[in-house]
């Protein structure tokens, strides 16, 4: 058993070093890239502004306000709201603000897929199916740069992209570890994943929120169908199965609120991992198959294959032997006990410190490469390098928790961080 666990970590390590090592590629070409640009004389097209709500009466005018005071022809961009199982003013803080708002009241299909199903259906009802040429999504609680619109339109114009995804930084990215851990991943993503992918002619991924579809796209799919608990990544994957493009535009920039209370932090993460493996139960087949076609269309399906892969679930795998083994030994003599035990120890340490680094580099290469967009002191900036790897070790009992245990849809409260920021402030 000893040798087994020996041969199966080393295994391991070379395998998932190989899946990976193209994303070392990503790392080169995003430090030096200086990412796509769009058409600068490019035709305005005409925009809805999608935002998905529930309880959210208040931060949501905020955004509705950035989205009014938008470099673009207010003519051509729309603001829609559905207030989504709201018990606040929601609806009403959403109106005053200028949107035109829905409200609906599911208690069965609960979850943003559903609500954008929802309101989609509702505009083409009313307003019709070829009013707008493309639609952004939004969280509530974001703020979005004055040229957000116009430079994604740029990119939207040159006709290659079904699909866009923007520059994602935080509001609040050193309130504390779990903000700036947060903030620093989707800032890895946008630098050193989505704007190499771009150029190299890669799908990207949307993420959730500051993200542009194609009318055409919401059309032929007859609005929304995609209602896993992580519904951007189940529409990113289908895009590569299915030979669709995502772009990225790395001069629209969104600001996004993170959690910074623990508790909302694991129930948010619990969703996510749960999403994920939906996602692989039900797109690992087309995409292995999508392999398969090589090129660039086969590199895409490859990179979101690897993008979903249940790695968590491989490493909490391979520490469970250990811990078997462990136990079976303590029936045999003390010697054989005592090296099973080094045996284990060593297991544990190795995996942990091996993750831990390799999240500590991301983490730095990360802040070195974005460290004039975030905002908050030096010690800080330094500090959250080093506590980034904590935050994402902490998805190991997070995919674990998700891997066995039922997981809903719960909405995150927002306000809290900017709470607690001005308390602190005036502290």
């Amino acid at each position: 058993m000893l040798r087994f666990l020996e041969s199966l970590q080393f295994v391991l390590f070379v395998f998932f070093t190989a899946a990976y090592a193209y994303q070392i590629v990503y790392l080169a070409v995003g430090l030096i890239g200086k990412g796509r640009q769009g058409k600068q004389d490019a035709t305005l097209h005409r925009y809805a502004a999608i935002i998905a709500a529930r309880n959210e009466a208040g931060v949501i005018g905020d955004l509705i306000k950035t989205l009014k005071q938008q470099d673009y022809p207010s003519e051509l961009l729309d603001v829609f709201v559905i207030a989504d199982n709201c018990t606040d003013n929601t609806a009403e803080v959403a109106r005053k603000a200028g949107a035109i708002v829905y409200e609906r009241f599911n208690k069965v299909q609960v979850g943003k897929g559903y609500a954008l199903d929802y309101l989609f259906h509702h505009i083409f009802d009313d307003y019709g199916d070829k009013t707008y040429d493309g639609f952004f999504v939004f969280d509530a609680d974001n703020l979005v740069d004055p040229q957000f619109v116009r430079e994604m339109n740029k990119m939207f114009d040159t006709g290659e992209y079904t699909a866009l995804t923007s520059y994602r930084n935080s509001k609040n990215f050193c309130d504390n570890w779990i903000s700036a851990g947060y903030a620093l991943w989707f800032l890895r993503e946008a630098r050193f994943l989505n704007r190499p992918r771009t150029q190299l002619g890669v799908n990207c991924a949307v993420s959730g929120t500051g993200f542009l579809v194609a009318a055409d796209v919401i059309r032929e799919e007859g609005g929304w169908p995609y209602h896993l608990l992580t519904e951007d990544i189940e529409f990113s994957i289908a895009c590569a199965a299915r030979g669709r493009k995502i772009g990225y535009c790395g001069t629209a920039i969104i600001y996004d609120e993170q959690p910074v209370e623990f508790r909302q932090s694991w129930d948010q993460r619990l969703r996510w991992s749960k999403g994920f493996y939906q996602v692989d139960a039900k797109y690992t087949a087309p995409l292995l198959r999508g392999c398969l076609r090589g090129g660039r269309k086969g590199m895409s399906c490859y990179d979101m294959l690897m993008t979903v892969a249940p790695c968590n679930l491989v490493t909490i795998g391979v520490l469970g032997l250990a811990l078997f083994a462990c136990l079976s030994s303590l029936s045999q003599p003390a010697f054989i006990t005592y090296r099973v035990l080094r045996m284990l120890g060593r297991i544990v340490l190795t995996t942990i410190k091996g993750i831990s680094f390799s999240l500590f580099l991301f983490g730095a290469f990360t802040m070195a490469a974005e460290w004039k967009q975030i905002k908050g002191s030096v010690w800080k900036k330094i500090l959250y390098v080093f506590t980034f790897p904590l935050f994402m070790l902490t998805y190991i009992p997070i995919s674990l928790a998700a891997l066995v245990g039922k997981v809903e849809w719960k909405p995150i409260r927002h306000g809290l961080a900017a709470k607690a920021h001005n308390e602190n402030e005036s502290a």
